[in-house]
């Protein structure tokens, strides 16, 4: 799980309480940003071990944004 709090609670709320299939995380891949679902996402991060936490750049819930590294909410 990631360490820092409002992505922790996310990605919480969408595993444990919500369906996690309508969430989509970006995240930066070199020079490009890559989208996919929060559980793709969890497979080919193995759980953060080869994409760390600070790569995240922005988590969507059904299109609304949750979480934007430039706009902390």
């Amino acid at each position: 799980m990631p360490r820092k709090g409002r992505l922790a609670e996310i990605f919480s709320k969408a595993l444990y309480s919500d369906d996690p299939r309508i969430y989509s995380v970006y995240y930066r891949d070199y020079n490009s940003l890559v989208k996919v679902p929060l559980s793709e996402f969890l497979k080919v991060s193995q759980n953060f071990e080869l994409i760390p936490a600070n790569r995240i750049t922005m988590i969507t819930r059904d299109g609304k944004v949750l979480y934007s590294k430039n706009c902390p909410k």
